[in-house]
């Protein structure tokens, strides 16, 4: 009897093993391209950057390159790290030349603008990275006034470099940013009228900014605007507290 249940208990766990491996033979499986070395974006993809695994068919990420032929030699829009699938999305159409121009997104733009390590956000304005563009300088009066005038722009380079370590901030002389048209000529205009200055922002930060800016008077004298513009507002709009009752009799009127 004891024998007998030791029988069954070992045909039970075989036939387990056996369901299992069965399942597993079963599953699809297919061949994808991944990153073996980080590709730096703007550069084209050398065969000892990638390599071909097996991949589970019903997880296969859409747009995943399947062959190395398909990849080596193509200019990647962005950068890859070790282990992501090589998406052919993520590369330039084949006999694209490489270099900053593969990189800038359709419809858009890269113009490049001085700066100096405060203006350059002390080396954190890293490619990648959005930044708010703000212009200081005069107006026809000759007021000093600051407003930003981009908002939310993606530094495409810092120097001639398309990536960079985010631990180690390098302070630079040039950014080249990633425009639309009309940007690229906002930009052009306030960068002759006054000084740009870079301000960075949080990645998920999408919030489009649209202030009026500061002028002068806003610094030096904040507490006189705000006393001077109440008063007119008193003078304009007198308290209701202040009004007498009336009293009307016949064609006659009176407080």
């Amino acid at each position: 009897m004891f024998v007998l249940a030791i029988a069954l208990t070992l045909g039970a766990m075989a036939a387990f093993i056996a369901s299992r491996w069965m399942s597993v033979a079963q599953t699809p499986v297919s061949r994808v391209v991944i990153v073996e070395q980080p590709i730096e974006a703007g550069k084209a993809v050398t065969a000892d950057q990638i390599k071909v695994i097996d991949w589970p068919g019903s997880a296969v990420p859409q747009d995943a390159s399947t062959s190395t032929p398909d990849v080596v030699g193509r200019v990647a829009r962005v950068s890859m790290i070790p282990g992501e699938p090589v998406l052919l999305g993520k590369l330039v159409p084949k006999n694209s030349s490489g270099g900053l121009s593969s990189i800038i997104q359709e419809g858009k733009r890269a113009i490049t603008v001085q700066v100096n390590e405060v203006v350059a956000v002390a080396g954190f304005a890293l490619p990648g990275s959005y930044v708010d563009v703000l212009v200081t300088g005069k107006d026809a009066n000759q007021q000093s006034f600051a407003r930003t005038v981009l908002s939310r722009v993606k530094v495409l380079t810092a120097a001639q470099e398309t990536t960079a370590d985010p631990a180690k901030p390098k302070v630079v002389n040039a950014v080249t940013l990633e425009l639309t048209p009309h940007e690229a000529e906002k930009l052009d205009l306030a960068r002759n009228i006054g000084v740009l200055s870079l301000v960075l922002r949080n990645d998920l930060d999408t919030v489009e900014v649209n202030s009026a800016g500061v002028r002068l008077p806003d610094i030096v004298y904040p507490q006189s605007i705000v006393s001077t513009t109440a008063l007119l507002a008193a003078k304009v709009a007198p308290s209701r507290q202040s009004r007498r009752p009336e009293e009307i009799r016949g064609t006659s009127r009176k407080h």
